[in-house]
């Protein structure tokens, strides 16, 4: 029996060696298949585009296709959901904004856990919101809007990428401040709230400059403002809410990469550094530039620093505002 119990344990050492082993050659051979880059956003919205641009330049990088799937729905939570139930192996990333932080305050059920079912990669961009508008509405600039929307108390309706998205944030904040009342229509991303302000379907949106900047060249919307401290290189004349009268209205919003939590140290150091190296690349400088968004590069740990400041601080906002949950 001491002999067979002896050549059982050898066995199963040898099995957990060659175990360990094969994980570590994975973990160095990183990658070895295709990438599966989840979307919780539709194709068109700022999400789709920053995630195709890292694609295209992680595919070079890595040497591996990086595909690309668009799951929408759900103010991203059906995408996201998706993600949190991917195996933690590196072959399943995905790109969240500050959307995600805002779910996890004001969505009573969600079908994750946005800070533990998640393991932070870094960041990549941060952009300012505009205020757009339908040139069909007689405003110009900041004064000549909150005084039309104060003629018209819930007779503007507002577009967003979804309930609890950073635009309804935002837009909710510029009604608490400006002591006006817009009506939120919600919708499936941010390509078909955009699609609907051109089209005339709602009058206002609170959008990032990179999913705007053409149909604002083009005369499709109208830029009023924009918020930060500076004004955008790309569009100069274009004054922020300081300047035009609102002090510090109305959101950031950021974008980074995660993956599915227990994903190896090492897989999610070499994601990091090799988007960090995208991001400082002049192309993609250049590229982010001309739709008015700037790099924003971050370690692992500063990305989850970033979050947790961000749901103390948007936990304020959504109490002053009495946004409620859903």
């Amino acid at each position: 029996m001491p002999v067979l119990r002896t050549l059982v344990l050898r066995a199963v050492t040898a099995v957990m060696l060659m175990a360990i082993a094969g994980v570590v050659t994975a973990q160095q051979s990183y990658p070895g298949k295709p990438i599966r880059f989840i979307v919780a956003n539709p194709p068109g919205g700022s999400g789709d585009i920053l995630a195709r641009l890292v694609a295209e330049k992680l595919m070079e990088s890595l040497g591996q296709q990086v595909v690309v799937d668009n799951r929408p729905g759900a103010t991203g939570m059906i995408g996201t959901a998706l993600a949190a139930r991917a195996l933690p192996d590196g072959y399943t990333i995905s790109i969240i904004s500050s959307t995600h932080v805002i779910n996890s305050i004001l969505v009573a059920k969600l079908p994750y856990d946005g800070a533990k079912d998640f393991d932070p990669v870094g960041t990549l961009t941060i952009s300012q919101f505009l205020l757009t508008i339908n040139p069909s509405l007689p405003a110009h600039n900041l004064k000549e809007f909150i005084a039309l929307a104060k003629s018209k108390p819930g007779q503007l309706n507002y577009a967003s990428s979804g309930y609890g998205a950073v635009s309804e944030l935002a837009a909710e904040t510029f009604n608490m401040m400006a002591g006006v009342k817009m009506q939120h229509i919600p919708y499936k991303g941010a390509g078909p709230a955009l699609t609907e302000l051109i089209g005339g379907q709602v009058q206002v949106y609170f959008a990032t400059s990179i999913s705007t900047m053409p149909h604002i060249r083009n005369g499709k919307i109208r830029a009023i403002a924009v918020s930060g401290k500076t004004r955008l290189s790309v569009l100069p004349d274009l004054p922020t809410f300081d300047e035009a009268g609102l002090p510090g209205c109305c959101a950031e919003n950021w974008f980074g990469i995660v993956v599915p939590a227990g994903t190896p140290k090492t897989i999610i150091d070499k994601l990091s550094t090799e988007i960090a190296k995208i991001m400082r690349q002049p192309s993609a400088a250049a590229t982010l530039a001309g739709q008015g968004v700037e790099a924003f590069i971050s370690t692992p740990e500063q990305f989850r620093t970033l979050m947790t400041n961000d749901r103390d601080r948007i936990t304020r906002v959504v109490r002053a505002a009495n946004i409620k949950p859903r």
